[in-house]
């Protein structure tokens, strides 16, 4: 109990009091949760034990059992439709009944006095602590907040020491809490009325508009390590402070002896936003019926995280995840670390959705005796798997809305580079196909093949608009466009049609071009498919509501299979891959215009390179804007060893500028590389290029079509065995603008118990349900995966 290694946790530790590392087992079970006291890992002590198995293998004695029970509350029907954000003054202790106990692993003892030796600080300090699930998440919308001219440029008037007795209440009432003290003049004001019942009558905003003085620190949430809530109130922004210790300093205040006593505004805003509610009714107003059982578990949204949930339940009830991490006769992995560890999460998250353990109605709720209504599931929190997904990625690490679809490949390079140790299968092998590419020379007819893996395609979906008859008494306000419906077999002809391409042959020298065209050489057990129903409007993507139509019935893919080489093509000279950039030669006519007007000869073919035209205009404008770059006198690189043929850099402000328009990073990628870095060109390379996959992230090798097998012969990836015949799955279906806002969930075709054969049900977040609508869902889907029959 006077261990050296029994400490107080520090802000910046994890303490992990809400469920257990390895499976959702949690406090709010009857046996509660075990909390090492000596690294704050959590573990379960029901039936699996995980708490026992953590302390065989760190021989940490002592833990604090924490045990939650919900008070119970009433729902009445029908049922309110919430229209708006709805912010109730409600506190933990308002919810729950927590009892909590010292236990001894090594004495044996089970309920140890609390008060003895540093037993009472730590137990206090874990209880105080945010969970794993809310630090990660405040970690997260922290990243957002930065210094303003206001904080870095802030001046105090002379100093003085501020007495303790003038920190405990507002300068202008009796308030002792939400206080705000001016970095300027040390005046101390109490701060708006807040989220969560935190009283204030706005006397920090009273002091500002008096006095103008803009920044103020919150006294509660001051940390010995230097985090606070900063606010400009000229920014009308929370803001950061370098020198925040220098200044409070300024006033007297030691900032290592602050103790943080209440939420700090970010952690007010996560409760805020989990506060949205969604009705799952039909159109007559009811309720679609909840499922429970194997398989049917929902994930709760943890703030902007729909994204996640939809792709990890689609994923998840696929049989290669399920069989490679849904293991429940196996032990749990043995790490050191179980929240930090991607292959324990991963089976961890498998048990949650599969085995049913957690998927039964919320018992703390209870319908009036009158109602229909049953209550939903409470759903699982992927915590700790979402943070080791976006750890150091700068889009998944935040809590905005992400793309689905790049979370999606995102995920897959994760498992992928993660052990499989035999006889475990690395399950994105079932997503795995390869793509033969076959060139032919217009002008001598000569061919070549190239192939290349894949885990999905990403189609483009024609766009046609509905003719509109525009009447004379319409409003001014200009009506929504319609499309015509298209089908999924159009969208694929499309995405494997032939095109031009302009490139120099290697064996005639014609600069004709040649014609492109990319069919399947073999088929993946799941096939995942993007489409992309966007349009360049004003060089900004905006998303498009055309309707895709896909049948529940198999299909074949036998006419999108390529056939290799055929008896009497000639085959191109093996040189280097082709390209446009391997093969440039600048317009002579325009490189001498160039040359004439003083341009050295390598900087006019680099501009005529990246402009990608014979235009000497564009080239001179390009070589204006660019003759600050640092590599502007560099020979052109023309990336021999890549089939791009471009630079291997790509600026990451670029990256997310494109990003911002809704275009997939793989594919905003590959087009910077091709326009040079410019990103209006790349833009509508994007669109001239709809059937490009893009690439990867550079750190990711290129994976190579051909492996070998156990024997040494060469395989595929994929079968070419046919019939190749699939069957739609699952879908990811999202409502909004922007891939980057509005709301994701996913259909997932099963079998229902006690019906006869396979339904579609619907995952929105927390809630899962027999779906109703699916044919009108399907048409405007994002991500659908389909099996092979």
């Amino acid at each position: 109990m006077d261990s050296a290694e029994l400490r107080v946790p520090t802000p910046a530790q994890p303490v992990y009091r809400e469920d257990c590392t390895q499976c959702f087992d949690s406090i709010d079970d009857p046996t509660g949760l075990n909390v090492c006291l000596y690294c704050f890992n959590g573990g379960c002590c029901s039936d699996r034990n995980h708490a026992q198995v953590h302390h065989e293998s760190t021989r940490h004695p002592m833990v604090l059992n924490i045990s939650r029970k919900r008070k119970r509350s009433k729902r009445d029907e029908p049922p309110q439709k919430m229209s708006k954000l709805a912010i109730a003054a409600e506190t933990e202790e308002d919810w729950y009944d927590t009892t909590t106990k010292v236990r001894c692993y090594e004495c044996g003892i089970d309920d140890v006095d609390k008060s003895s030796g540093k037993l009472s600080a730590v137990v206090e300090g874990v209880m105080k602590a945010n969970t794993f699930a809310k630090q990660a998440e405040v970690q997260a919308w922290e990243q957002e907040i930065t210094a303003c001219e206001h904080t870095l440029c802030l001046e105090q008037e002379p100093a003085r020491q501020i007495e303790s007795q003038s920190l405990g209440h507002c300068s202008m009432c009796d308030l002792k809490e939400n206080l705000w003290l001016c970095l300027e003049c040390g005046n101390l004001g109490c701060g708006r009325q807040q989220y969560g019942g935190v009283g204030g009558n706005s006397h920090g905003l009273k002091h500002t508009e008096l006095t103008k003085h803009a920044v103020a620190v919150k006294l509660g949430s001051l940390t010995p390590d230097g985090t606070a809530d900063i606010y400009c109130y000229a920014c009308n922004e929370e803001r950061m402070d370098p020198e925040l210790a220098a200044h409070l300093g300024h006033w007297g205040i030691n900032i290592a002896e602050r103790e943080k006593t209440e939420k700090s505004l970010t952690e007010m805003q996560i409760e805020q936003n989990l506060k949205w509610e969604f009705s799952m009714t039909t159109e007559d107003g009811k309720e679609l019926k909840p499922i429970f059982g194997e398989g049917f578990t929902g994930l709760k949204n943890l703030g902007n995280s729909c994204y996640l949930a939809s792709i990890l339940q689609c994923l998840f009830s696929t049989s290669a995840f399920a069989t490679r991490y849904f293991q429940p006769q196996e032990p749990p992995p043995a790490v050191s670390n179980p929240a930090e560890d991607l292959e324990t999460q991963l089976r961890k998250v498998a048990d949650g959705l599969l085995s049913g353990r957690y998927s039964y109605p919320d018992s703390d709720v209870i319908a009036s005796e009158d109602s229909p209504y049953i209550p939903h599931q409470k759903g699982l929190a992927p915590a700790m798997l979402k943070h080791l997904i976006g750890r150091g990625h700068e889009e998944f690490s935040t809590m905005r809305q992400q793309d689905a679809f790049e979370l999606f490949l995102h995920m897959l390079k994760l498992v992928t580079r993660s052990q499989h140790k035999p006889p475990a299968e690395d399950p994105v092998k079932a997503f795995r196909f390869v793509m033969e590419q076959r060139l032919q020379c217009i002008s001598c007819n000569r061919v070549r093949y190239r192939i290349d893996e894949q885990d999905n395609i990403s189609i483009p979906v024609p766009v046609r608009r509905k003719l509109r008859v525009i009447n004379s008494d319409e409003s001014e306000e200009k009506p929504k466009d319609e499309f015509e419906p298209v089908t999924l077999k159009e969208c694929l002809d499309t995405f494997t049609g032939a095109e031009e391409v302009e490139l120099t042959c290697p064996g005639c020298n014609s600069k004709a071009g040649f014609t492109k065209r990319s069919l399947f050489k073999t088929f993946p057990n799941i096939l995942a498919v993007n489409a992309r129903r966007f349009e360049l409007v004003n060089w900004v993507p905006t998303k498009l509501d055309v309707p895709v139509v896909v049948d529940d019935e198999p299909f074949n893919l036998d006419s999108y299979m390529s056939s290799g080489q055929q008896d009497g093509e000639d085959l191109l000279p093996e040189e280097a891959h082709i390209s446009a950039a391997t093969r440039f030669t600048p317009n002579a006519a325009a490189l001498e215009q160039l040359e004439t007007m003083g341009f050295p000869r390598v900087r006019c073919e680099k501009a005529l390179h990246a402009t990608g035209t014979g235009d000497a205009e564009a080239a001179m404008n390009w070589l204006f804007s660019h003759m600050d770059d640092p590599d502007i006198d560099s020979p052109l690189d023309l990336g021999g060893s890549s089939s791009t043929g471009a630079s291997a850099s790509v600026d990451p402000e670029s990256l997310e500028m494109m990003a911002a328009m809704g275009i997939g990073a793989p594919q905003a990628r590959k087009a910077l590389k091709e326009t040079g870095g410019d990103v209006s060109r790349a833009v509508d390379w994007v669109f001239n290029h709809p059937d490009e996959q893009g690439e990867m992230e550079e750190e990711t090798a290129p994976t190579d079509a051909n492996v070998k097998g156990t024997s040494g012969e060469v395989v595929m990836a994929g079968s070419s065995d046919l019939p190749a015949t699939f069957r739609l799955r699952s879908i990811v279906c999202h409502k909004g603008a922007s891939i980057h806002a509005g709301h994701y969930v996913a259909f997932i075709r099963k079998q229902i118990p006690d019906e006869a054969s396979e339904s579609w049900v619907l995952y929105n977040d927390e809630k899962v349900v027999k779906a109703v609508d699916v044919e009108e869902m399907k048409k405007f889907a994002y991500v659908y995966f389909f099996s092979r029959a």
